[in-house]
């Protein structure tokens, strides 16, 4: 909250609650010997690949201005509903989570493209700001997520360990396609309960959450479906490519994540072409 940078921050104020311990005789200092170690054990772990990977994919996403495209033609396809520019950034929050797993790059890239849409149809302020804040948590839990890339490495280890003290030296692992695959129900629960709550909301208090027909008035049908299909073709396109050959079993979360990559890349160059 000062402005200092956060990776210093976490480094300065471990090494400042360790010396603390160390003045206080609660924590010994030999630990400090351990560190290379540990830092070499991260840089080789396969899983953790997979963390730099989807955040490229999804800064390449937000450059590209693919999330922009998407949001526009949601826009036109759910305008003419209650609150269908509040649905409309849910399901665009929904689909940028499934393509980068990046809360941070999932609520900037949303803030700034939807927040001012919004505020101009007439929506209320807390309304749309809450809106934006909740669909982009959902980078945390719907699959790839960064988070559970790196809970998953947690888990697995702390699960083997506990299997080994208790005895069992053949002990089953908890891998992250196995978190990726438990957290898609959830997390399209939450889509859908957001999705409910703006509807509602629309359909009670109208000046809250407006329609904004004019947006698609002009627009036929035929369209509209085109619209739909040419915003949700290249994030769905992404997000089957790297969750489908997880959960599949045909490619690891850090191979997954490099398919990402490049599909992104792949997709940005599109565009520009």
């Amino acid at each position: 909250m000062a402005g200092y940078p956060v990776a210093l921050t976490l480094a300065g104020v471990s090494l400042l609650f360790a010396a603390f311990g160390e003045l206080f005789g609660v924590f010994d200092s030999a630990f400090i010997s351990l560190i290379p170690n540990r830092i070499f054990g991260i840089l080789v772990n396969q899983n953790l690949f997979a963390v730099p990977l989807f955040v490229f994919m999804g800064s390449m996403l937000e450059k590209s201005r693919i999330a922009e495209e998407l949001l526009n033609n949601m826009e036109l396809v759910f305008g003419r509903l209650p609150g269908g520019l509040g649905i409309s950034v849910i399901l665009v929050g929904m689909l940028l989570a499934a393509s980068t797993g990046i809360v941070g790059a999932t609520v900037v890239t949303m803030g700034i493209l939807s927040l001012p849409t919004m505020l101009r149809a007439g929506y209320r302020p807390s309304l749309a700001c809450g809106t934006l804040c909740a669909t982009g948590t959902l980078g945390q839990i719907i699959p790839p997520s960064i988070c559970l890339v790196l809970l998953g490495e947690v888990i697995s280890n702390a699960y083997q360990q506990s299997q080994l003290n208790a005895g069992v030296f053949a002990p089953d692992f908890v891998s992250i396609g196995d978190l990726f695959a438990g957290a898609i129900i959830p997390g399209l629960l939450l889509v859908f309960g957001y999705g409910i709550y703006v509807l509602v909301v629309a359909l009670v208090r109208p000046e809250d959450a407006p329609s904004v027909k004019e947006l698609s008035a002009k627009l036929s049908n035929t369209e509209l479906l085109s619209a739909l299909f040419k915003g949700l073709l290249p994030p769905v396109l992404l997000m089957v490519a790297v969750l489908g050959s997880i959960l599949a079993g045909v490619a690891t979360p850090t191979e997954a994540a490099s398919v990402g990559a490049v599909g992104a890349m792949l997709l940005a160059l599109s565009r520009a072409c």
